[in-house]
């Protein structure tokens, strides 16, 4: 029989007005007094409570950190009004709101974990709250989208071709070129970013979804799963032009804290984006850029032992 895993000293799940939503974090750490952690899931739409067991199991934060799951607006089993409030610019206030509860309850500076579109509006965040922000560890960064949707859109028609199989040759057709506007779309480009082994590393699409499902219905329920779902894609809807104009790269935010950018090399979402010079233009003193090998898109999830040193450092 496998030894029980430690209990941990805080495992709570506060509902919070924020910003005239109602949104869940849960709090986890293995004891008291330990420095906060705030992970900001991918999306857009994408929940992250049912996640929380694979975050441990991989990464295992809650042994040095107070870590904190924000479920964002409109996410996960929210009710349907919250899902159509949602916004690029909401998104990023939410999250400041959450840095500014966070550094008020614990009294310490936030560390900001921040993954894929996440990463992206914890930039945009921690550039309007330098003061209680520690660092920011970017994951999978979207900086710009127009150059990250054509290389794709070159790493697809490529993978195509080597394949030379009908089945997703008429698969490609029915995705189209980019910009990728309606959920539909985006998550037909996901299915076929999953299966040439770019999200997340030997897993293909329906590996993952059914991961996804089982966590879910853990989670919310059944119902509360046919929730999240419906939510994704309302989000999406919401989001995705505003996603589809964002150039970091163009305006860059201005950190004062140090941001780690952290890129896999088999990305194909980011493969525009691993410039040496990235960090200089976002980050403060001490940031950082690595490129880390044999990783996708979900990067801490494909070399825990290479995020959590990095942000063991941060």
């Amino acid at each position: 029989m496998a030894p029980k895993k430690p209990a941990l000293a805080i495992d709570e799940t506060i509902a919070l007005d924020i910003n005239g939503s109602q949104q869940q974090l849960r709090l986890r750490a293995a004891r008291a007094a330990l420095p906060p952690l705030v992970v900001v899931q991918h999306g857009p739409g994408v929940p992250v409570l049912h996640e929380v067991a694979k975050f441990q199991r991989r990464l295992g934060f809650e042994r040095d950190h107070l870590v904190v799951y924000w479920e964002q607006r409109g996410c996960g089993n929210a009710a349907a009004n919250e899902s159509s409030r949602v916004s690029l610019v909401q998104q990023v206030e939410d999250l400041r709101t959450v840095i500014r509860w966070v550094a008020d309850r614990t009294g310490q500076r936030v560390l900001v974990f921040g993954i894929s579109l996440g990463a992206t509006i914890s930039l945009l965040a921690a550039a309007r709250e330098g003061e209680r922000v520690k660092a920011v560890v970017a994951n999978s960064p979207d900086l710009q989208t127009r150059a990250g949707d054509a290389a794709v859109d070159a790493f697809l028609r490529e993978r195509v071709r080597r394949a030379g199989t009908r089945r997703l040759r008429r698969a490609l057709t029915k995705l189209g070129p980019p910009p990728y506007l309606d959920p539909r779309s985006f998550q037909r480009r996901a299915v076929l970013l999953a299966d040439f082994d770019s999200i997340e590393r030997g897993r293909t699409f329906h590996a993952l979804l059914r991961e996804t499902l089982v966590a879910m219905v853990r989670t919310y329920g059944v119902l509360g799963t046919s929730r999240a779902l419906r939510n994704l894609s309302v989000v999406q809807r919401n989001m995705l032009g505003d996603v589809s104009v964002l150039d970091l790269l163009a305006d860059p935010p201005q950190l004062t804290p140090p941001v780690h950018l952290v890129f896999g090399e088999q990305d194909a979402l980011t493969a525009a984006f691993t410039s040496g010079g990235l960090p200089l233009a976002i980050g403060g003193p001490g940031s950082t850029v690595v490129r880390v090998p044999d990783a996708g898109h979900l990067v801490h999830f494909d070399r825990p032992d290479v995020v959590r040193a990095i942000t063991e450092r941060a």
